[in-house]
């Protein structure tokens, strides 16, 4: 005899109502910056090329189109409408990306991202700021680059430090033979995931800035005593990462090497290669504004409000119970 299915929501009426009065917060927020709401699909024609983002597939038959991608995040079609004109604009966005369940992630997630036309990053950041601070009444963030982020919590040099070292420095979470394949952002990755990111943000609200180039497809790049850093940042509050911003890059040329590039790191990971999105490429030759702009998890700022240690504790039916 088959169990019953659990049909009882995950998170209590105090969560729903507090995530009722995040979204009406976020509304008011932008409305009185004067920053347009809109929507974009959920479901799109292209997936993304990242080669550490998994999208969910879907069986489209209509319309001509056949298959398609539940978006990891409605950046290239806002991306589409700041080209046609918009100006700043935000959305409040279901998202959705495979393989990722645990404490702090589930499929389906809500997802803020907006963009600024005519901000650089640094007046993106006090933006964040603003927003979040103002809700969570925290105090406000402290800017820490990458490198020295790194180096005081791993303790190496992460623009410096041989591959070699950095893969037996990596030993420490996986196998040697699971490290054969990984590149070089990948230990990085893992180095930021488990001896950076839980030590951040503890002691008051921090912004990570000035990453490797190499981490920041969609960032513009400039150049640090001798390496290529990104204009990207992302903001930590007691261990957990609640965004990822960039000054973006409006260059159509170097985002298709970039695309590209993506690919054929995807062909070594004997991953399938993406089909370029051909829409969002021509907004790009049409020309998009300078700009910035950044995704925040909702979720898990939610989770800083209530006090949730699972995302679960904050959504009403995770993926088991969906």
């Amino acid at each position: 005899m088959s169990e019953s299915p659990v049909w009882q929501p995950t998170a209590s009426r105090d969560a729903l109502k507090s995530r009722a009065q995040q979204l009406a917060y976020v509304r008011g927020f932008f409305c009185e910056r004067d920053v347009l709401e809109v929507e974009t699909p959920v479901l799109g024609r292209h997936g993304v090329t990242d080669l550490n983002l998994e999208g969910i597939s879907a069986d489209v038959r209509a319309g001509g189109v056949q298959g398609g991608w539940l978006q990891t995040s409605p950046e290239y079609p806002m991306k589409r409408l700041l080209a046609a004109g918009s100006g700043c604009i935000y959305q409040v966005a279901r998202v959705f990306r495979n393989g990722e369940r645990g404490r702090r992630h589930n499929p389906e997630f809500s997802m803020l991202e907006w963009y600024r036309v005519g901000m650089d990053d640094q007046a993106l950041m006090a933006e964040v700021a603003d927003l979040v601070c103002g809700w969570l009444g925290c105090e406000r963030p402290v800017q820490r680059n990458y490198r020295q982020a790194v180096f005081e919590n791993a303790g190496f040099d992460p623009m410096e430090i041989s591959n070699g070292d950095l893969k037996r420095f990596c030993v420490q979470w996986l196998e040697p033979e699971q490290l054969t394949d990984l590149s070089r952002n990948d230990c990085l990755d893992l180095v930021m995931s488990f001896a950076v990111e839980p030590k951040l943000g503890f002691d008051r609200p921090v912004f990570i800035t000035r990453y490797p180039a190499a981490q920041a497809a969609l960032a513009r790049v400039s150049h640090d005593q001798g390496h290529s850093v990104a204009h990207r940042f992302e903001l930590y509050i007691n261990g957990l990462e609640l965004c990822n911003g960039y000054w973006e890059l409006t260059d159509p040329e170097e985002q298709r090497e970039r695309f590209e590039a993506d690919n054929q790191q995807r062909r070594m990971a004997g991953k399938p290669e993406m089909a370029l999105d051909s829409a969002f490429m021509a907004a790009l030759e049409a020309g998009l504004p300078d700009c910035s702009g950044v995704a925040l998890g909702l979720d898990r700022l939610l989770m800083l409000k209530v006090g949730a240690r699972t995302i679960e504790e904050v959504l009403a039916f995770p993926i088991e119970r969906a």
